[in-house]
């Protein structure tokens, strides 16, 4: 398979990256690497237990790599204690799995902590995708283990809080946006090459899925 370069999109015809999809539509291709999840805005107080029976399914498939995307979002969805709720079941469902979390985050910097401390589950690794957060908000993350990614859009002064090795690209829902230029925009803050920038953050994402060089 292709080498995974882009940790977050939800671009199913994407290579070498990892496709988030709502367990609803999983349908693994050959060639193709997965994260699984219900998004918090697509009405999670709807979800059922046989939802989650069907998140868990899919998320035991040999081609899902990470539980995602998952989280809470203060500005749009339910309310955020139904979010939360529902990011702690995909929390505990990644902790089983041994297997990490991408996670949105809008303005919920300290309400993902919380969740993730309150479920028990502060070993699960999180990726926060789309970061766009200042320095500020990224050191909170940071401080606390997570590991942050960036797409088109990101605040330059996060980007340059961020440690080499838990710096992640993504292209989220771009669609005229290759990662190849995310890594180029990323490049120029840190004084890189896209090439370099590429380097970097493919290898974070061997390590972080337990992949082959």
């Amino acid at each position: 398979m292709t080498p995974i370069i882009d940790i977050h999109t939800h671009r199913p015809d994407a290579d070498g990256a990892l496709i988030s999809v709502d367990p609803r539509h999983f349908d693994p291709q050959p060639g193709k690497w997965y994260s699984v999840g219900f998004h918090p805005w697509h009405d999670v107080r709807l979800l059922t237990p046989e939802d989650f029976d069907l998140l868990e399914r899919c998320a035991s498939h040999p081609q899902v790599l990470a539980i995602g995307e998952t989280g809470i979002d203060h500005l749009r969805g339910d309310a955020v204690p139904i979010q939360a709720n529902a990011f702690v079941r995909h929390l505990r469902l990644a902790h089983e799995l041994n297997k990490p979390v991408v996670a949105h985050c809008v303005k919920a910097a300290q309400d993902i902590l919380a969740a993730r401390h309150n479920a028990g589950c502060d070993d699960v690794p999180l990726v926060i995708h789309g970061m766009r957060s200042n320095a500020h908000v990224a050191r909170t993350l940071l401080d606390a283990g997570c590991s942050l990614s960036f797409g088109p859009r990101f605040n330059p002064a996060a980007v340059q809080a961020t440690p080499p090795d838990r710096l992640f690209i993504e292209t989220d829902d771009s669609a005229d946006v290759s990662i190849h230029d995310v890594a180029a925009s990323i490049g120029k803050v840190l004084s890189l090459t896209a090439d370099e920038v590429i380097g970097l953050t493919s290898a974070n994402i061997r390590r972080l899925l337990s992949l082959e060089p």
